[in-house]
């Protein structure tokens, strides 16, 4: 059983920092994409930050220049460390994973349990 845990989320003021934290467990094979999603109050779930096949990188428009998405293969971790943190960004943080359990299966995609990061005015 794959599981995704976060960490690191909490209150922050407006022009701070946060680092989050992704791990990943259980039954994993390979990782073919790995990475953060957000959903504000009201809003859509919408792609922050992944890491695809390992190196190639995507952020959202919005986050580019203050987010940095990286991370530790050895322990199948995900990290996101955000910088200049703006009040619409308050929103639940959900670690993302399309991963394969072993060699014979196919790729799935998996969701942590989220995380809230509160920045406030």
């Amino acid at each position: 059983q794959v599981q995704l845990v976060e960490s690191g989320g909490g209150l922050v003021q407006a022009g701070g920092s946060l680092r989050l934290s992704c791990a990943a467990s259980g039954s994993i094979f390979s990782i073919n994409t790995i990475g953060w999603y957000r959903q504000a109050p009201g809003k859509q779930r919408e792609l922050v930050a992944v890491i695809i096949s390992g190196d190639s990188t995507n952020y959202a428009n919005s986050v580019k220049g203050r987010f940095t998405i990286t991370r530790d293969n050895a322990k199948n971790t995900v990290y996101l460390q955000m910088n200049s943190l703006k009040p619409e960004e308050t929103a639940v943080y959900y670690c993302y994973g399309r991963l394969r359990p072993d060699s014979g299966s196919n790729y799935y995609t998996y969701w942590g349990q989220g995380t809230q990061v509160t920045v406030s005015s």
